[in-house]
C-alpha cells in the first residue's frame, strides 16, 4: 500500500485555479492551520468539519478519534496569486518539450538512448539555455559531435525555445495520476 501521507492533493487560489500538487502531509497542515479548506462536492470543510466526515472507502490516515480521510482538493482561503509562468530549465524539461523525440533524424528512441545536445557546443561557448539545448539519439549526438551544424551537415526539425506551459499543463505533464475531483478545476484553467 502506498503511502497515504505521500498522496497528491490539488491546492486552489482563493479564486479557484490550479496552483500546484502538494501531498497530503502538507495539504493536512494546511487545513489544520486554518490557512486552507477541503473541498468536496462543492462544499467548502474547515478542519473540525473535514474531521467529522466519514472515509468510507478513500484513503485516510488513522487518529485518536478514528480517521481522517486525505482531501484531494484544498482552497486556500486567503492567497490570491497566480503561479508565475517560468519553467525550469531541466533534462526532462528539454525532452518533454521536444516531446522525446529526437530533433535531428525525428526518431522516438526509449528513454535511456536520448541525450541532451548543445546545438553550438560548449567547447565553442554555447551555454546551458532553453535555445541551446535539445532533445537527441545518441547515434545523432555522436554524429554531431562538437561541431556545429552546418559543419556536421545537419538541421534541426525545429527551433529549439522556451516553453510556455500553462500552470495546468505542468500539473498534467508531472502528475499523470490526476485524480477524478480535480477535472472541473484543470479543465477551467
Amino acid at each position: 500500500m502506498p503511502d497515504v501521507l505521500a498522496l497528491p492533493v490539488l491546492v486552489l487560489n482563493r479564486f479557484y485555479e490550479p496552483v500546484q500538487v502538494t501531498c497530503a502531509r502538507r495539504a493536512f497542515v494546511l487545513l489544520y492551520g486554518g490557512t486552507a479548506m477541503a473541498l468536496e462536492d462543492g462544499e467548502l470543510y474547515d478542519f473540525d468539519a473535514w474531521r467529522r466526515r466519514p472515509a468510507d472507502d478513500h484513503p485516510a490516515v488513522p487518529i485518536v478519534s478514528g480517521v481522517l480521510k486525505v482531501p484531494r482538493v484544498v482552497h486556500l482561503c486567503r492567497y490570491d496569486k497566480r503561479p508565475r509562468g517560468v519553467v525550469r530549465l531541466s533534462r526532462r524539461n528539454v525532452m518533454l518539450r521536444d516531446g522525446h523525440q529526437c530533433q535531428y533524424c525525428g526518431k522516438r528512441p526509449p528513454m535511456r538512448e536520448l541525450n541532451i545536445d548543445h546545438v553550438v557546443p560548449r567547447s565553442r561557448g554555447g551555454a546551458d539555455t532553453w535555445e541551446n539545448l535539445v532533445t537527441s539519439c545518441k547515434p545523432c549526438n555522436l554524429k554531431k559531435g562538437a561541431r556545429s551544424l552546418d559543419d556536421a551537415g545537419m538541421r534541426l526539425r525545429q527551433a529549439p525555445g522556451r516553453p510556455r506551459w500553462s500552470t495546468v499543463a505542468r500539473i498534467l505533464l508531472g502528475h499523470g495520476d490526476a485524480h477524478p475531483a480535480w477535472a472541473p478545476f484543470l479543465e477551467s484553467a
